[in-house]
């Protein structure tokens, strides 16, 4: 069983990323990098995203990662709040702990792609 199947499929992946944006939305650190943003759009691109992430069945049609989140000044803090609204948001919705550190440990090599380093951004 993939971990997909095991956290519940494509309704778990709707119902996490819907939570996940109100959260990452109402927290005033991070709230600024969706203004102007489709977050409908956004949101579809984030179920693709997690589904393939997962080990779902779904084709991730979006920009590569450093691409996406290109000049966007995005800080290790910003990452690390952003990874933990996820794993609150699954915690929240019955996913056990260690499939949630599962999905934690399959973003973390993202990190590299979505942080500016702002010595070369200077």
């Amino acid at each position: 069983m993939t971990l997909y199947e095991s956290i519940g499929g494509e309704a778990a992946v709707r119902a996490a990323v819907d939570e996940f944006y109100r959260r990452v939305l109402n927290d005033p650190d991070l709230a600024g990098y969706f203004a102007g943003v489709d977050v409908a759009r956004l949101k579809a691109h984030q179920r693709a995203f997690l589904a393939v992430a997962v080990g779902g069945p779904a084709a991730y049609p979006g920009r590569s990662m450093s691409d996406a989140h290109a000049g966007l000044g995005i800080t290790d803090a910003d990452f690390d709040a952003v990874v933990a609204h996820l794993a609150g948001t699954l915690t929240g919705l019955g996913v056990p702990a260690h499939e949630t550190a599962q999905i934690e440990a399959a973003l973390a090599p993202l990190r590299a792609d979505i942080v500016e380093d702002r010595m070369s951004t200077g």
